[in-house]
Formats: structure tokens, C-alpha cells, sequence
């Protein structure tokens, strides 16, 4: 499965930075939020070089050149900001940071159509929908549980964009389903789409199948017994999987869960997370023998994790060959803070600093 973030489920924080999606939010940037200013300063990526300039311990030689009014903005910025740390520091703090991942987004063409077969066929919960026609964008989330403690899913449909291109990339969703014929069967009455007939999984004894949405998104639905996260997957094909799992260990502190090569198809898979597969969201990265790139295509946009520091978080990501996209440090208008960064394939990720998370739902 393709586009996490668990602490023991027990964690009461749940960072999922209501959205990153932006008025941009077609250009692969999302930043969902009521504070237009909000949006637009995530999206804003123009402006990003001088705010990883303010962030970084390079930001002396920076200050002394743009003037004394950004000198002082900047000192207050830094304050906040984590000093350069060690590799060995780093790795230490990444697998000590309370991280888990909060939600995935992604753009769909009809709004309502799509939450009628999510709610109905399989069974989420509408948990907030907000419409910014300033900016001409409406955001909905769904999932099975609130936005503080469960992985969810963040919609965006783009004013007068009915369709988009889901690209090569991109694998699929996991849901994790106490019977997976009878869900089949359901979604079979609603009209839905089945492409892959409940059975046990090649090579294996779980049974699965597999549908698609709407909009063509797949769904794999994974026959388990009860659990806290049933949206329980994102897959994702990398070009280079040693590569990719390296960095998600370095850089996102994941673990990983398990790894199986299947030569018979040509294929291995690697499963990244917080937590173990039956309690926790996974990221599964999928490597296809000897296809190193994808079409990312502008259908699905990132996955939204919680951290404690975004400030060493960025530092981490850049120690591990990753692509810093934003640089950390307050939201204009507001204080939630985030950084963004692409891994080595170019997935996009979001850090949402944990407390500030909490805050915009309005928690604390």
C-alpha cells in the first residue's frame, strides 16, 4: 500500500495539523484551515528559502545582511529553534521524538459522491467538512475514530476540477475489516467497484480483496479481528527500497515491521511504522524489480505526522539525504508549527508539532 505515525495507541497526542493544503492544493501542497493566512503561508513556498535561512544555524551570517527589523524577527524565530545537533544525537532523539501519523490527503472530484461511498460502503464517519470559497477548495475528514487519536483521511475537492490523475506511484489504502466477503458484498449492492475477489493474499494465508472508489483510489480490505486503526495502510512504490527504508528509520524514526521478497512477482515489500501492523497505521513500501521511477501523477498529495520538535526534525531529515520543502517554524498568523519534506522517491511529508496539533482541535 502506498501514502504515519503512532506512539504507543495509548498516546493521547494526535497531531494532525487540521490540513496542509492550500489555495495551491492542486499543485501537491494542502493545508486545510479557517485562517486563510494560514493556508496561505504553508503554501507559500516562494518565501521558504528566507524562512530556512531564519531557522538555520546559518541564519547569523543572513541576519546581518537583510537589516536590523528582520535581524529582530529572526532572533525571536531562533530562539525557538533547535541548535545544529550530532548524527548520534540525532538517530537518539528521532526513536525517543512522539511521533504517529495523523492523516493522509489526497484530492477527489465530486465531494459528496465520495463521502457517500466512504460513510456508506465502508463504513467511516464523516468527522468535519469546511468549505474556504475565498480560495475555492473544500475539505472533508473521515475515519473511524476523532482526529486526536486516530489515523484519518483529509479530502479535497478543488472548485471545478472533477478529475485527476492518480499516476503510477501510488499503490493503495489498507482497511482493516472483521469480514472481508461481507464487506464485498456490500459494497457490490452500493454499485461499488471490486477488482480483486475476496481470497487469501498470494504466497499467503490472509484473506483479502481489493476495490476502488470514485475516483479510482484502491482499497485493499484486510480480513483482521478488532482494532483501533482499521484505515491501516498507505502504499507507496519506491524506486530503491534499501534506500527508502534507511531513511525512514534515520529520518522518521519508523521501524521496520517486516520485509518479504516475493521473486515469483517480482516484487518486495517493506512495512514501516509506530506501531505493531494490528494496532498502528503502516506505511508499505512497495519495490517493483527493476523499476527505479514513478508518476506521482496530482491526485494524491502527503501524509501529516506528529513530532514534539519540528526544528530537529528538519535537521534529522537533512542529516538523512531528505528535501527539506518548508523550512520549521510558526505558521504565518498562528503558532502551529510545522516543517514539510520530500523522501528520496519524492513523497511528500508534513511535521506537525504535537502540542500545536492538539490546540487547533481545540484540546488544550
Amino acid at each position: 500500500m502506498e501514502m504515519v505515525r503512532i506512539i504507543p495507541m495509548a498516546s493521547s497526542i494526535r497531531p494532525s495539523l487540521s490540513s496542509f493544503r492550500s489555495c495551491a492544493a492542486r499543485l501537491g501542497v494542502s493545508i486545510s484551515s479557517s485562517n486563510s493566512s494560514r493556508r496561505f503561508g504553508f503554501l507559500h513556498l516562494g518565501s521558504a528559502v528566507q524562512q530556512s535561512q531564519l531557522f538555520s544555524v546559518k541564519a547569523s551570517k543572513f541576519l546581518r545582511v537583510e537589516g536590523s527589523s528582520m535581524a529582530v524577527r529572526a532572533a525571536g524565530n531562533m530562539a525557538q529553534a533547535s541548535t545544529s545537533i550530532t548524527q548520534e544525537e540525532a538517530l537518539d532523539w528521532v526513536k525517543k521524538d512522539n511521533r504517529r501519523m495523523l492523516h493522509v490527503v489526497y484530492r477527489v472530484g465530486d465531494l459528496d459522491r465520495t463521502i457517500k461511498f466512504y460513510t456508506e460502503c465502508l463504513g467511516m464517519k464523516l468527522l468535519r467538512k469546511r468549505d474556504i470559497p475565498e480560495e475555492r477548495y473544500t475539505n472533508a475528514f473521515l475515519g473511524y475514530g476523532p482526529e486526536d487519536s486516530h489515523f484519518v483521511i483529509e479530502l479535497t475537492y478543488n472548485y471545478g476540477v472533477d478529475k485527476y490523475d492518480i499516476g503510477t506511484g501510488f499503490g493503495h489504502f489498507g482497511i482493516a475489516v472483521e469480514d472481508v466477503a461481507k464487506t464485498v458484498d456490500l459494497i457490490k449492492a452500493k454499485g461499488g467497484k471490486v477488482t480483486r475477489e475476496p481470497g487469501p493474499v498470494k504466497g499467503g494465508s490472509s484473506v483479502i480483496a481489493f476495490i476502488e472508489d470514485p475516483d479510482g483510489y484502491k482499497f485493499e480490505l484486510i480480513e483482521r479481528g478488532p482494532t483501533p486503526e482499521p484505515l491501516c495502510q498507505v502504499m507507496l512504490r519506491v524506486g530503491d527500497l534499501d534506500r527508502a527504508i534507511n531513511f525512514y528509520e534515520k529520518a522518521f524514526g519508523m521501524e521496520l515491521l517486516r520485509k518479504r521478497d516475493n521473486p515469483e512477482y517480482k516484487y518486495t515489500i517493506a512495512m514501516m511504522g509506530y506501531g505493531p501492523e494490528d494496532k498502528s497505521p503502516v506505511l508499505e513500501l512497495t519495490y517493483n524489480y527493476g523499476v527505479t521511477q514513478y508518476d506521482k501523477g496530482n491526485a494524491y498529495a502527503q501524509i501529516a505526522i506528529g513530532t514534539d520538535d519540528v526544528y530537529k526534525t528538519a535537521e534529522v531529515i537533512k542529516m538523512s539525504e531528505g528535501k527539506v520543502t518548508r523550512e520549521p517554524g510558526p505558521l504565518p498568523g498562528i503558532n502551529t508549527k510545522i516543517t514539510a519534506c520530500l523522501d528520496p522517491d519524492g513523497w511528500k511529508t508534513v511535521f506537525v508539532d504535537n502540542i500545536d496539533f492538539l490546540k487547533e482541535l481545540e484540546l488544550l
